[in-house]
């Protein structure tokens, strides 16, 4: 599909079905899911085990062949947690694996496909356990981490660094870098002197955005009708 074919009603009927569906089948599996969060396809996010908390203006994107997967798994009672912090942004395909604990502070954003996990998942001898080794991972606030980078046990990133796009990320990295390769090492510093823009920042009046977005869904779909959205999925032409 070349443009979205959708009426401006229908679309909106669209967002107001994905937020029931978040609302009735996702909210009930977490720990604690924040206000005004946004699921797109909502029905291709897992959440297994717990607990598992998602702040306030949460972002998160599903595709049916890129799930997303939030995942608790532990050996000992009481241990294993997920806390993903305010107005973070999680793409299709991201996997976040805790045994012990995994923490993302407000403001992070993970690209599609990247994986986040606190622990080996089998032992290095011992094929046979189902854990392995494992160690905290604490992910600072305004992390940008790349597509499909991988950021393992016993990790600390700190505030406003970005992760490249295919990363493997094995030992820490400071606050205010660029880090990639594998293994992850620190590229480039940033400018402390500019001024950074957070996720936070953009939603610190969300009536405000929602009407934004709502004036560019209105011009966008305007002139689109009913018939011709039947007809782009029933047969397609070149402009569709």
């Amino acid at each position: 599909m070349r443009r979205d074919s959708r009426p401006y009603r229908l679309k909106r009927l669209h967002l107001l079905f994905q937020r029931w569906y978040a609302e009735r089948f996702l909210r009930p599996q977490f720990d604690h899911l924040g206000d005004a969060s946004l699921f797109m396809k909502p029905w291709y996010v897992e959440v297994f085990g717990g607990p598992v908390r998602l702040g306030d203006h949460a972002h998160v994107i599903a595709a049916p062949d890129k799930r997303v997967r939030l995942t608790v798994w532990s050996n000992f009672a009481g241990q294993g947690k997920i806390t993903i912090g305010n107005c973070c942004l999680i793409c299709p395909g991201v996997r976040i694996s805790a045994a012990q604990e995994i923490t993302i502070g407000d403001s992070c954003m993970l690209a599609q496909g990247a994986f986040v996990t606190d622990s080996d998942w089998h032992g290095i001898y011992d094929r046979s356990l189902s854990v392995g080794q494992s160690a905290a991972v604490h992910i600072a606030a305004n992390v940008w981490i790349g597509d499909s980078a991988i950021i393992c046990k016993g990790v600390m990133i700190g505030e406003n660094s970005i992760i490249g796009a295919g990363s493997v990320v094995r030992k820490d990295i400071p606050a205010n870098v660029i880090a990639g390769g594998n293994p992850a090492m620190v590229l480039k510093e940033l400018d402390r002197e500019r001024p950074m823009k957070t996720r936070a920042e953009w939603f610190a009046q969300p009536e405000c955005l929602a009407a934004e977005f709502d004036v560019i869904d209105r011009h966008l779909l305007q002139g689109n009708t009913w018939g011709g959205w039947l007809r782009s999925l029933m047969r397609p032409g070149p402009k569709d």
